[in-house]
């Protein structure tokens, strides 16, 4: 066994692979291949926003889910080993693939006529991904006999098995792509995390680098919620209730990064450091891999409701459409964001809860109110909280 486990770790020599340890930062590469995901959230909206609701927001979730998975997992990789060397490198560059599945997401559930079946291409490239992703792992576990067993499992149990629903799904018409598709990213989600824990052999090896990846990406997350204020009005002169839905929504998304990183999102990194060996894996996993993405998907859809929030200006209530979306995205941050602090620290905050069922709750109103009024309602109780909250979390740290 000690001759193989040679043999793996000259193999990652020879092809420049470099073990990560503890310190190491996010390279640039890992950067730039980050850029591609801002295209690919922006394309999630446009999906939500021109199908037809409920079923596209349905759509929107599931190919964000993917989304997810492709992102998560090469954060996992570039945590193993370095990200801008050697094999590594050369498969973040071939997993800019994602950039040709993100051009696809439109017409993933309804292909126009003429060029490629769109549906079969964003299936092959999330396959080409995958498969790229699991196959340089095996090589960057290097000497590592149970990271090899792990990353082996998660081939069999997850990549293989929701790749080929991907691919079932698309040659089948959109009603039961949906299910199919769904199905597939329920595997892949729940396969890993099932074999994770009975394998329990991923490794953190280091903290700054892993929590800043998923810092990052969040900003991106929300550079969305930016990019819609301008997709809402973008053909519009400009006007005052322009200027204003503007600051108000540019104050909507910097309360957001307030809820995240003023305290939460520095603290969680702290806590991880503190654990070690198959317990920090687990606390990254369930903490970073899972709970951010109802974190992400919180971003997407308060994205989409300033949209429609921004297209809609002249009328005299915001639909329920939009109303929903604002309403559900911001519910769903702030749930998501109470729910990773609670995973990392075991401590509930419990008003971040209770806004998230509040906001959540009034949908209603928002609905029934123009909707700058109705982003304007929003955004004083995103505010109520973070004040709330500082004084509290002063209070316990004086």
């Amino acid at each position: 066994m000690s001759g193989q486990g040679d043999g793996r770790g000259r193999l990652s020599r020879v092809l420049g692979v470099r073990t990560a340890s503890e310190g190491d930062s996010v390279t640039t590469l890992e950067l730039f291949f980050d850029l591609v995901f801002v295209f690919a959230f922006t394309q999630v909206t446009f999906l939500m926003a021109h199908g037809e609701p409920p079923a596209s927001v349905a759509q929107g979730v599931v190919v964000l889910g993917l989304l997810w998975w492709s992102w998560s997992s090469f954060a996992w990789l570039g945590n193993q080993a370095h990200a801008n060397e050697g094999l590594v490198r050369t498969a973040l560059i071939i997993a800019a693939a994602v950039f040709v599945l993100s051009l696809t997401i439109p017409e993933a559930f309804h292909d126009l006529e003429g060029g490629l079946y769109a549906p079969l291409v964003f299936a092959c490239c999330y396959a080409v991904i995958r498969l790229v992703h699991l196959s340089t792992y095996l090589i960057a576990a290097g000497k590592d006999a149970a990271l090899r067993r792990q990353v082996l499992l998660s081939l069999s149990a997850s990549a293989v098995p929701s790749i080929v629903l991907l691919i079932v799904g698309a040659l089948l018409d959109e009603q039961w792509r949906l299910i199919v598709w769904t199905a597939a990213i329920v595997v892949d989600l729940l396969a890993i995390y099932v074999t994770s824990s009975i394998g329990g052999s991923w490794r953190v090896q280091s903290v700054a680098h892993f929590t800043e990846r998923h810092r990052l990406v969040v900003i991106l997350a929300l550079g969305e919620s930016i990019v819609a204020i301008g997709v809402g009005v973008s053909l519009d002169a400009i006007t005052a209730s322009i200027v204003i839905g503007s600051l108000l929504a540019i104050g909507l998304s910097v309360a957001l990064w307030w809820a995240y990183f003023q305290r939460i999102a520095e603290d969680a990194e702290h806590l991880l450091e503190r654990a070690d060996g198959v317990a920090r894996a687990k606390l990254a996993s369930d903490g970073y891999t899972y709970l951010h993405l109802p974190i992400i998907l919180g971003v997407i859809l308060t994205a989409l409701g300033i949209e429609e929030v921004m297209g809609h200006l002249g009328e005299d209530h915001l639909d329920w459409f939009g109303a929903a979306a604002l309403g559900a995205g911001v519910a769903l941050f702030l749930a998501a964001t109470a729910a990773f602090w609670l995973r990392m620290s075991r401590r509930i905050l419990a008003v971040r809860f209770i806004s998230a069922v509040v906001i959540a709750a009034a949908i209603p109103l928002w609905s029934a109110l123009p909707g700058l009024w109705a982003l304007a309602g929003v955004l004083a109780l995103v505010t109520i909280l973070i004040a709330v909250e500082s004084l509290r979390w002063g209070a316990q740290h004086d």
